[in-house]
């Protein structure tokens, strides 16, 4: 993420993040990022479209992980994509770039403790895609998944 400083970036996520995490919790309820209720789809909705504006008038970058949590072992979980039609709707000058992050799964395997230790998580940054290059909304979803799927380490 440190690379990630100069966009400002804001992020999507479980409002369950946004309560004790020191300096975590407190950045992403303060600094611009959203907190969605993941069992309230209504409510999700509207914080993502209030959010999508937010991050058009500003110009800032949002951070979304579509598969939605982690995976327990490895294999990709397919993309829950509202929340990313929602942002591609409402920010329609956004570039996406697709991320794959590897082995983030081995480090909480075994829940909270004991921490996976001496597993190295590793990001691949990939080429940015421009939604007015895609027509269909869809395929570009479908675009993003391939590109991070296709990049992860089995």
């Amino acid at each position: 993420m440190w690379y990630l400083r100069k966009h400002h970036v804001k992020f999507v996520s479980k409002k369950e993040l946004g309560k004790g995490i020191p300096s975590v919790s407190y950045n992403l309820r303060h600094g611009g990022s959203v907190l969605i209720d993941r069992k309230n789809p209504r409510q999700s909705l509207s914080a993502m479209m209030t959010f999508g504006d937010y991050i058009e008038k500003t110009k800032r970058a949002a951070v979304i992980f579509p598969e939605g949590t982690r995976s327990k072992d490895g294999i990709p979980i397919p993309f829950k994509t509202k929340g990313l039609e929602m942002l591609l709707k409402k920010v329609p000058s956004a570039l996406i770039v697709p991320v794959t992050v590897n082995n983030s799964w081995k480090m909480l395997r075994y829940g909270n403790f004991p921490m996976g230790i001496g597993n190295h998580m590793k990001f691949t940054v990939h080429k940015p895609l421009e939604i007015i290059n895609f027509t269909d909304k869809v395929e570009l979803i479908q675009q993003v998944e391939r590109t991070i799927v296709e990049a992860i380490e089995k």
